[in-house]
């Protein structure tokens, strides 16, 4: 008798039980089943009925404050950015059909990048389809075989994402910290390409990174700078270009990554720089490349609200003023905030487990507002949070209700006294 030869009609039988691709995601599965089954709602399936303003949606049929979306300057609902989103799609229909390098490049995406080299103040700008792969693209990109990527450990997943894309040497320092970001540039070969990777906004705790320390010491060891500034876009800064801007980091910042999804009001990602070789990516970049374009639609919109957001001073300060009404409430109450002070948009409540953190969230969104759970892997390790993110069209009569929502439940779940 012969051994059986498997060919694509007859296949080797697998011995025991059959593999399931599936079984790795049972804890998580687990996890999620034990919050329902203690009568919690899933906080991360909430369904928007609809959306009246930048600050308010009906969720479960009741009106509600939107206190956990990215919608920092209001732009969503400006009637210019709306009058240009309805025109292009009257002129250029609903979609590209394509990527930029082949049919996909229309005349918005040439404005929306102008619209972000005025308001940037930069020779270069690339739009991609969306800032998680404006961070993919250009870091999977700029750094090489042999090269080095050094980033902060608690950089956003997109950058841990573009460092994973790549094939460079990925080196990680303590967050923020200045000191351990040079013992660990100074390690490096001297002849080696470096590009340190840094946020102007964390995302989760709405800390600053020190850039202008950090920069300076990234220049001391040859290196290049990326900062993405996706969460300080649009206020920070006299121009509102972000941390960088503020920090006084122009000069020295190589590429600024960003997003239209926060700040613009819109989907989309790019990258500005002012180096005279930037034109470059578009032809090395898979992220850009292999994608389709963005709708017409959405970079008009994007082009109307970027040049909106070059004057838009009261809605910075308006911004500014909620943030730092919001932090001192809460701060005043007792509750463990992620920050000191209001140093951003995002405003992070600090809570001891996930279970701490469903309650204060559902009480909260049944009271009318709504916040982001924030959890591992998406905080760091071991922190459970409340995400709340300021808007400019925040009224000061909102502001105050949301005090009092807060308020409210922290002492139903025990939170605070």
């Amino acid at each position: 008798m012969t051994d059986a030869i498997a060919t694509p009609d007859a296949p080797t039988e697998l011995v025991g039980a059959k593999p399931d691709l599936m079984s790795k995601f049972d804890a998580i599965i687990a996890e999620r089943r034990a919050l329902l089954d203690a009568g919690f709602t899933d906080p991360y399936a909430v369904v928007m009925e609809q959306v009246k303003s930048p600050t308010e949606a009906v969720i479960k049929g009741k009106d509600t404050i939107l206190l956990g979306t990215y919608n920092y300057m209001g732009m969503t609902f400006d009637p210019d950015v709306i009058a240009a989103g309805k025109a292009a799609l009257d002129q250029f229909g609903s979609g590209t059909n394509g990527s930029r390098m082949l049919n996909g490049t229309f005349r918005d995406h040439m404005e929306v990048e102008q619209a972000l080299r005025d308001f940037y103040g930069t020779t270069g700008a690339i739009v991609f389809s969306t800032g998680y792969m404006a961070n993919l693209g250009m870091i999977s990109t700029l750094a090489g075989k042999g090269d080095y990527i050094i980033l902060d450990a608690d950089s956003h997943a997109s950058i841990y994402d573009g460092c994973k894309q790549g094939v460079a040497e990925i080196v990680r320092f303590r967050h923020n910290s200045v000191e351990d970001l040079d013992k660990r540039l100074g390690r490096l070969p001297p002849e080696a390409g470096k590009l340190v990777v840094l946020e102007g906004v964390y995302s989760m705790l709405g800390d600053i990174a020190p850039l202008k320390e950090m920069v300076a010491v990234a220049k001391k060891h040859g290196a290049m700078v990326l900062s993405d500034e996706a969460h300080s876009m649009g206020f920070y800064g006299p121009n509102g270009r972000g941390v960088y801007e503020a920090l006084g980091c122009e000069g020295d910042v190589d590429f600024i990554v960003g997003t239209f999804s926060k700040s613009v009001g819109t989907v989309g990602g790019f990258c500005v720089s002012n180096h005279p070789k930037f034109e470059a990516i578009r032809l090395a970049c898979r992220a850009y490349i292999f994608t389709a374009s963005l709708p017409p639609s959405v970079v008009a919109t994007a082009a109307t609200s970027i040049r909106k957001l070059m004057t838009a001073t009261a809605k910075r300060e308006r911004l500014w003023d909620n943030a730092r009404t919001l932090h001192a409430g809460l701060k005043e109450m007792g509750f463990k905030l992620g920050t000191e002070n209001a140093d951003s948009a995002i405003i992070a409540v600090i809570l001891t487990d996930q279970v701490q953190g469903a309650a204060m969230w559902q009480t909260l969104l049944e009271n009318g507002l709504y916040v982001n759970l924030a959890r591992p892997p998406a905080t760091p390790a071991g922190t459970f949070l409340l995400r709340c993110s300021l808007c400019a069209e925040h009224t000061p009569e909102q502001i105050q209700r949301v005090l009092g929502m807060f308020k409210a439940a922290g002492q139903a779940v025990g939170v605070i006294a």
